[in-house]
Parts: C-alpha cells; structure tokens; sequence
C-alpha cells in the first residue's frame, strides 16, 4: 500500500448528463501513514477489507458509463473507506457512531478494535473527508450549472450475510436495496430504478442515499438515490473476483442512468 497523491476522482462525462455515479467505498487502498493508526496486524486487515470494500463497484460503474445513452460523470474515492467514510456525518448525529462507525471507524465490521481508544480523528477528516466533501459538492454544482439538475446514484454492495456492525439487517435481503431520502428522491427515479433492475426492496437493510451537505434539503433540483448491490450476484464473497454478473449488473445500471437523464429535476 502505497500514500496516494489523490483520494478521489471526476472522471468526466458528456455535458449534457446530470447524472453523476458516485462510488464511495470501492477501493482497499490505504496510505502508509494512515495504516501505522490502525491496530489491526496485515492479515487482520485484509480480511476486514475484504468484508468493508465494495468491491468492484467501480468496475460496474464504468461499464454502465460506457453503455450509457449519454455518458455521466463518475466520482470514485481512491482510498478505503477504512480512511474515511466520506458519506458518513463527521459529528454526533451520525447513528453508525454507535458502532464506531462514524466518518472515522475506530471498529471493525464484527465490532473488534480497529483503531486505539483515544485515537484523534481531526488530521484525517482534515486531510481526505473534507477535500472528498468538497470535490463532490463542486461537481454537483458544475451539474446544476450545466444542466439546470444534477442525479446522484450512489453505488454500493453488501454482503449476502448480514455482518454484526449493520444496526437494521434484519430480514430479507434483496437482490438489490435501493435507499431514497424523502426530499431527495422523487418517486419517479426509484421507479425507473425498479425497471432497470428487477427485485429489489426500498431503504432495506439499508436507508437513505447521499447528497452534499451544502445542498440536502435546500435543493430539490439534485435528486439522489443509493442503489446496494448484494454482493453474491456478481461476485465471489468476501472479498473475490467478479462473475458475469458484473456485465449484467453494468447493463442494469446503464439502463437506469439512461432513465434518470430524462426525469424531471424536480418534484411534482
């Protein structure tokens, strides 16, 4: 593992798209300095990456960017989520703090000790959570100035077991979870979102979807909508190669970016 000089990119779509496909949690990079905070020895931590990671999450994502109608952007974090968790609150309202799960983990996926007790988080939300924060907010605003709207779909995975940190897997466990926030996500989108998809069961196990703090619940011209792949459809868990599925999976997600290019940007 090497320190990387970026902890995120915009790869750029066509002008017209507003849609951005947002990969949050698809990389298992962790720079040096990062991992010396960690206290978990090097097969410990590969073993946690393998459950953390959603892996190959950006490969889907670009195949859906490729087979789209109209290209949209694709913002992918570089660095683990083991760093920091971009899409997580970085204070007290965070209910995953309750899991040591916050915008800083100081627990594992099975609730074992990833970081010390009186480990300060500050540095690392300064040097990678609030750059990330930053970076997405402006591409969001360069989609509203271009197009007049911008869609968030917020691309992830999960395990096909539910694994002890998740506070709300009980139950089924669908194909695909799609999470909406209730001013962000007009039902128009999580319609298209069931054609393009098939099975899938609304904000369960897992809720909510992510919009840029400076536009949540003030913007109803950026819609959002978090699309949670179940992991054993396309690949081989914990922490595998990718199947065929992978190809659907593209395809899906591609008819769905096609979709949302043509929703309205705001509610009716």
């Amino acid at each position: 593992m090497t320190d990387a000089p970026s902890s995120f990119a915009l790869l750029p779509g066509d002008g017209r798209s507003p849609v951005i496909l947002h990969v949050p949690h698809s990389a298992r990079e962790i720079p040096h300095a990062v991992r010396a905070g960690i206290v978990l020895d090097d097969v410990e931590l590969e073993r946690e990456l393998d459950h953390i990671t959603d892996a190959h999450t950006a490969e889907i994502a670009r195949a859906a960017a490729g087979w789209a109608g109209a290209r949209p952007w694709l913002f992918v974090n570089g660095l683990s989520r083991l760093v920091v968790d971009p899409e997580r609150f970085p204070d007290e309202r965070e209910e995953m703090l309750a899991v040591g799960m916050g915008a800083v983990y100081t627990r594992t996926t099975h609730g074992t000790a990833l970081r010390p007790e009186d480990f300060d988080a500050a540095p690392l939300l300064e040097r990678y959570f609030e750059p990330y924060a930053r970076g997405m907010a402006q591409a969001v605003a360069d989609r509203l100035a271009a197009t007049g709207r911008a869609v968030i779909i917020d691309v992830h995975s999960y395990p096909s077991r539910r694994l002890p940190y998740e506070l709300h897997g009980e139950g089924p466990r669908p194909p695909v979870c799609l999470g909406t926030d209730p001013f962000h996500t007009p039902p128009a989108l999580v319609d298209a979102a069931r054609e393009a998809f098939g099975r899938t069961r609304l904000d369960a196990p897992f809720s909510g979807t992510y919009v840029p703090l400076e536009f949540y619940g003030t913007r109803p011209e950026v819609s959002a909508l978090m699309v949670e792949i179940r992991r054993d459809t396309y690949m081989t868990e914990p922490g595998g190669p990718a199947g065929p599925g992978l190809k659907r999976l593209g395809r899906a997600l591609a008819g769905l970016v096609d979709a949302a290019s043509d929703l309205p940007g705001r509610h009716t």
